[in-house]
């Protein structure tokens, strides 16, 4: 889980609020432990109705993921 979120807050660091979610996405259905996620669905629905548009909303739910 560290290793996810510290490569998605380096697109956080750049200002890349998708791609960010993207990676995070990307790196935790690489694992057996954590593909299929729940967050990974509720990031998603949060994206579509822009509650994660910013980078800073976007750093909160990333960090704030477990």
């Amino acid at each position: 889980m560290v290793w996810c979120k510290t490569r998605a807050l380096q697109y956080c660091d750049v200002g890349n609020a998708v791609q960010a979610f993207a990676s995070m996405a990307s790196d935790l259905n690489k694992c057996p432990e954590t593909r299929d996620h729940a967050g990974i669905d509720l990031g998603m629905n949060l994206l579509h109705i822009g509650e994660l548009s910013s980078v800073d909303e976007m750093r909160r739910f990333i960090e704030g993921f477990h």
